[in-house]
């Protein structure tokens, strides 16, 4: 149910290929685990708390999720979609603390959401018209945790739409952080602005998206080839913009598709900011 376009094949393709599960295999487990149940619409209602961490906008309030021992843990900061911070985002942060990350879903709207495409368009926009205050409120959220929580110091962003090309520019800008995780969000082709970024990144797309089609993503990966930075790009063929966090929206063909993403980005964080980053920094 999932490609690499042909010239991406060689960007994932160490991943890839220790990667055991197949999108099939992957599919029969989303039943038991919490990650899919949050992005199928099946997750309880968020059990974490709303922080203040932006001086700058005192109507900001990011969600914290912790897990249950006591750590120290990896973060995780969650960069949502075009229409704000709503439940889908602070479920999807329950799960991620669930497999034992600190979740943290940033608010980049000061509190606002959008409920139709116009109101979500006015938000995107005003909150892109300034770029600076969106590094600086994310840089917060990094201070926020580290001063808070029991973290390791590892920290990794991931954004949907909207946020996952502010996750991006964030790793351009931002204070210095271990890790990536775009969804479907807008790229750069520009080799020079990318070594900018020092870590692994990963990528999900949709060969359906006609917001970022297939081209774009390929010239992303060029463009990462050439700066020398790692990275896990993968294009789901069958399935469009917007496949991953809502994938009830498509059972028969984002669900499975979602369920391998899943398995990647998770080996993907192990490898930047879990055991695996741990490991391979002591030795």
């Amino acid at each position: 149910m999932q490609h690499s376009a042909p010239n991406l094949k060689l960007a994932s393709l160490v991943v890839l290929a220790a990667l055991t599960l197949s999108a099939a295999q992957a599919e029969q487990r989303p039943a038991e685990d919490v990650m899919m149940r949050a992005i199928s619409g099946n997750a309880p209602e968020p059990e974490g708390r709303h922080v203040s961490y932006f001086e700058a906008n005192e109507d900001t309030r990011g969600y914290l999720a912790m897990p249950d021992d006591d750590g120290p843990f990896p973060a995780v900061i969650l960069i949502h979609e075009w229409n704000g911070l709503v439940d889908r985002i602070r479920q999807t942060a329950d799960a991620f603390a669930e497999h034992g990350y600190i979740a943290f879903a940033a608010d980049l709207y000061g509190g606002r959401t959008g409920s139709n495409r116009e109101e979500n368009i006015e938000l995107m926009r005003e909150a892109r018209s300034d770029e600076q205050r969106i590094i600086d409120n994310l840089d917060a959220a990094v201070e926020w945790l580290e001063t808070n929580t029991p973290t390791t110091g590892r920290i990794a962003t991931v954004g949907w739409c909207f946020g996952g090309g502010v996750a991006l520019s964030y790793a351009l800008g931002g204070e210095r952080h271990d890790g990536t995780a775009v969804f479907y969000g807008s790229l750069i082709d520009d080799p020079d602005q990318m070594r900018q970024v020092h870590h692994e990144v990963y990528g999900t797309f949709a060969e359906e998206d006609t917001g970022i089609p297939v081209d774009q993503v390929e010239a992303f990966v060029t463009a990462m080839r050439a700066a020398g930075i790692d990275n896990d790009v993968h294009i789901y063929d069958a399935v469009d913009h917007g496949f991953w966090l809502y994938n009830e929206r498509d059972p028969r063909d984002a669900r499975p598709a979602a369920a391998h993403a899943w398995e990647r980005l998770r080996a993907y964080l192990d490898r930047t900011i879990g055991p695996d980053a741990e490991t391979t920094e002591e030795e």
